[in-house]
């Protein structure tokens, strides 16, 4: 059977199926593009090997809302402060803002300040609030 012509006189179907397979694939292409940890391995992170939370969104965004026990340090500050903050580069570093994107940016100063295991939380703060997780304000 030659597959061109079948293909040409059946062009709708094929359409619709090239279609339907990229809105099934949809859903986990766009997870991947969200790169971090999910909320709930952040907390085992945090329970099992006492990661540290920083949050690197501004002062006043900080004080709206943030993960319990995190602590702030805004993007324009990290080069100076991470390492005051978090003095044992050995443990787990979370980086948290709001959607998870200047965490991302973040993300290749922690690791050259040294610290190795620094992962962002996927999503941000959002996801966070998402999974029903605690938040407080200051």
């Amino acid at each position: 059977m030659n597959l061109l012509p079948f293909l040409a006189q059946n062009w709708a179907l094929v359409l619709i199926a090239v279609v339907s397979g990229g809105l099934l694939l949809w859903p986990g292409i766009a997870a991947g593009a969200r790169s971090g940890v999910p909320p709930d391995v952040a907390v085992q992170l945090i329970n099992r090997e006492r990661a540290v939370v920083v949050d690197v969104s501004e002062s006043d965004e900080f004080a709206a809302g943030h993960i319990v026990g995190s602590r702030n340090v805004p993007v324009g500050q990290l080069q100076q402060r991470l390492p005051e903050v978090v003095k044992n580069k050995g443990v787990p570093l979370i980086l948290v803002c709001a959607s998870g994107t200047r965490a991302q940016r973040c993300l290749g100063q922690a690791k050259s300040l040294g610290y190795e295991k620094a992962v962002v939380l996927g999503g941000g703060l959002r996801a966070w609030k998402d999974a029903n997780l605690p938040v407080e304000r200051s």
